[in-house]
């Protein structure tokens, strides 16, 4: 079994309330290869994605975000 897992960190440009949020992460849970998504209250603009590199790639990760309709790049790679 393969445990490799990596984090990326999307920053979301525009404010998004928290329904808008919680589907956004609904959305990014049903990518095969993402593990677990965090999007606190605390940060709204910023969103770790749990993911396995062997499924998908980080830069996957931001094309789903931006198809929400969005403005976001990922820090911290």
């Amino acid at each position: 079994m393969n445990r490799l897992r990596a984090d990326v960190t999307v920053h979301i440009d525009e404010p998004l309330d928290r329904a808008h949020r919680a589907e956004m992460g609904v959305g990014l849970r049903t990518l095969e290869g993402v593990v677990n998504v965090h999007n606190p209250d605390a940060r709204p603009h910023l969103t770790v994605v749990q993911y396995n590199p062997d499924r998908i790639k980080s830069a996957d990760v931001l094309r789903a975000v931006s198809r929400k309709g969005v403005h976001a790049e990922l820090i911290g790679l």
